[in-house]
């Protein structure tokens, strides 16, 4: 039976659908400020990273506190929490004089902020919300959205910086995390689930089953190397292009293009979730990212390329998210999803940070970033094999109880 209302449902899932397509298209745009805010404020590419990559570690480390609140308390007061700091962070972004007041906006606050905004709460409050036989359809929906708010805000983005300057574009987008804060009404759980399940587990005792499982550890494992490969190239892909000698049109192109075909990825990759196995479909997905990659850097550069890099990879993005999420749910149950894929995402953060931060460092020292790329080929590889030992059989204690 639903923990909720079917009315109530809907709303969760719309309202929690915009707040993270807003989050992630917001976030996705930063790649886009790399080059002006550098050459304006004489930045090295190392010191705007290390921000983004510690927003990655700010956002992963937060995940696992946000989704316990969550958990515990509802998700629309920890959404309400997020935006606020969100907007907060991303204004003082534009006032960021020096690269420690860019590390504390765009590095802590935003970080934070996207803990309470994006997977883990909002998986959470919409798992429990919905009926097992739609949970893989709804997490679908919801991770489609986030590629939504990334084909759309991104070429926003990249308007705004060619229109007005990157400071009126940071405003523009503070405007737009503003918009979270009245959302997370609707994502308010109004009959909170966390009386609903007939399990009577603490979160300590979630936490210590969970981390006994081998499952859990091989999830965590994979997705370090997901969050690798797509903050690397999502805040470095605009300048690896620029480098090449094509234009910044052309990186924002990438940017859309991935969060375009990324919907129609995510949500079949979801739906897919639901019908066969999850850990040989999330087998796949790394082991495919890291033959596109190589035929990416064995072609000639040209704007086709990156359009049908940018393409393929979109369709691999984020399909990861509805695939790892649904195997949590499905093998620990629902009534400490939020908290158990906060700290899953943890180790997604770990790999976004080292993506993002060798990036810039490893740049910096060679002018290229042909390391970088390799590292993600391998890293590819070893994904792949760590998911194919994954037991996907719920937990013996769910067995003879309900999965909500």
């Amino acid at each position: 039976m639903n923990a909720v209302a079917p009315r109530t449902a809907t709303l969760i899932l719309l309202c929690g659908s915009i707040v993270v397509s807003l989050s992630l298209g917001i976030r996705h745009t930063f790649g886009l400020f790399l080059q002006p805010m550098t050459a304006d404020l004489a930045w090295s590419r190392e010191a705007f990273s290390f921000a983004i990559a510690l927003q990655n570690l700010m956002w992963g480390a937060g995940g696992p506190v946000t989704g316990w609140l969550a958990d515990r308390f509802g998700a629309g007061k920890v959404v309400f929490g997020g935006g606020l700091l969100y907007a907060a962070g991303v204004g003082l972004m534009a006032y960021s004089t020096t690269p420690f007041m860019f590390t504390l906006s765009a590095g802590v606050l935003v970080g934070l902020g996207l803990s309470a905004t994006t997977f883990s709460v909002i998986y959470g409050a919409v798992g429990r919300a919905v009926a097992p036989d739609k949970r893989a359809m709804s997490l679908a929906v919801v991770g489609a959205a986030g590629s939504f708010g990334q084909f759309l805000l991104v070429p926003s983005g990249q308007y705004l910086i060619g229109d007005m300057g990157w400071f009126a574009a940071l405003m523009g987008l503070t405007v737009a995390a503003g918009l979270i804060v009245p959302l997370a009404l609707g994502t308010a759980e109004r009959e909170h689930a966390g009386g609903a399940h007939a399990m009577a587990q603490s979160a300590g005792e979630a936490l210590r089953e969970a981390f006994g499982e081998r499952a859990f550890w091989l999830l965590t494992l994979g997705y370090f190397v997901c969050g690798f490969q797509v903050v690397f190239i999502g805040a470095h892909l605009p300048s690896y292009v620029i480098d090449k000698g094509l234009t910044a049109n052309t990186g924002m192109l990438a940017l859309a293009l991935i969060g375009l075909f990324n919907i129609f990825g995510t949500y079949g990759f979801g739906l897919a979730g639901g019908r066969w196995s999850k850990k040989k479909l999330l087998a796949a997905i790394y082991f495919a990212r890291s033959i596109i990659i190589v035929l990416f850097l064995l072609a000639p550069l040209s704007h086709l390329s990156v359009a049908v890099f940018a393409a393929a990879m979109g369709l691999l993005w984020l399909g990861t998210v509805p695939l790892t999420n649904g195997l949590v749910a499905q093998i620990f149950g629902v009534k400490y999803l939020a908290m158990l894929s906060g700290f899953v995402f943890f180790s997604h953060q770990l790999g976004s940070f080292l993506g993002v931060w060798l990036g810039g460092f490893i740049f910096d020292r060679t002018g290229a970033y042909d390391i970088v790329w390799i590292i993600s080929i391998a890293l590819g590889v070893l994904a792949a094999l760590v998911n194919l030992p994954v037991d996907e059989r719920p937990l013996a204690r769910l067995s003879t109880q309900p999965t909500r």
